[in-house]
């Protein structure tokens, strides 16, 4: 899989299957069940090391997490797209330090980097963009700034919001971004933001099923989680024979489009 590819499928109307990852096994297990994109997401702070955010996540973390995806997708002989998250602390300080970070991430296997936010992070990403490295962008709900957000709750549902992230989405397509997860604003939000993007893939998670694409924490997909699981997610393992199944059943349902169901996303 690659960024073009990738493209294609968004012009195509194809939808695209992606879920987290952070280790061999089950990278090589999501690649096998047809997994577009592998993210090595900063959840793994949350659902790894045991955190109350993603915060603490160290880009010395992410590096480590990401070698080992990289290499379960070369022993499973893989095809999927690997993006590794730019922790918080390793891109907000300049751009000298956000393509030093991403050097380090895309040496370590990852093939695009994904960052947090809208407005100062445009001119961020444009930096990337004209050196090589393909960057997927993140809007709504973003984890590593949830406390100025004050907590995880939708974003987007006044007018003034909603057109806040109408106009950065703008911005960062026009920056060069390749993908952009929309995170927990409103269905019809999402919906108009894809259309209205020129050649960025939305990838949506709780904003309904008008993106190009969808992403979940596997271990959410998976009925797995020390806190209290999100409303828009779906267990798959619930009806599947092992994960092997869970996963597959996870990439058909977001291929068909049953998956998510926009009567789970009443904001």
């Amino acid at each position: 899989m690659t960024t073009r590819q990738i493209a294609e499928m968004r012009a195509n109307g194809e939808k695209i299957a992606v879920l987290t990852a952070y280790d061999a096994t089950f990278a090589a297990a999501a690649d096998f069940a047809g997994v577009d994109c592998i993210m090595v997401g900063d959840s793994l702070g949350m659902v790894c090391q045991g955190r109350s955010s993603t915060v603490g996540v160290s880009l010395e973390s992410m590096l480590y997490h990401t070698q080992c995806v990289a290499q379960g997708l070369v022993r499973a002989e893989g095809s999927a797209l690997l993006i590794a998250d730019l922790p918080f602390g390793s891109y907000q300080h300049s751009r000298d330090q956000a393509i030093g970070s991403a050097i380090q991430l895309m040496q370590a296997g990852a093939q695009m980097v994904k960052l947090e936010g809208g407005g100062w992070t445009t001119d961020v990403v444009a930096f990337l963009v004209e050196r090589g490295i393909p960057v997927c962008g993140h809007l709504g709900l973003t984890p590593q700034t949830v406390s100025a957000q004050g907590g995880y709750r939708v974003q987007g549902r006044e007018e003034a919001a909603a057109e806040r992230i109408r106009t950065e989405a703008a911005a960062l397509d026009a920056a060069g971004a390749a993908m952009m997860v929309l995170e927990m604003i409103p269905a019809r939000l999402a919906a108009t933001i894809s259309g209205e993007m020129k050649s960025c893939a939305t990838i949506g998670i709780g904003a309904g099923n008008g993106t190009a694409g969808q992403v979940l924490v596997m271990h959410d997909m998976l009925g797995l989680n020390l806190g209290r699981m999100a409303k828009f997610v779906r267990n798959f393992l619930r009806e599947a024979d092992d994960v092997h199944a869970a996963f597959a059943a996870y990439v058909a349902a977001v291929k068909d489009g049953s998956f998510p169901d926009n009567r789970q996303h009443a904001w």
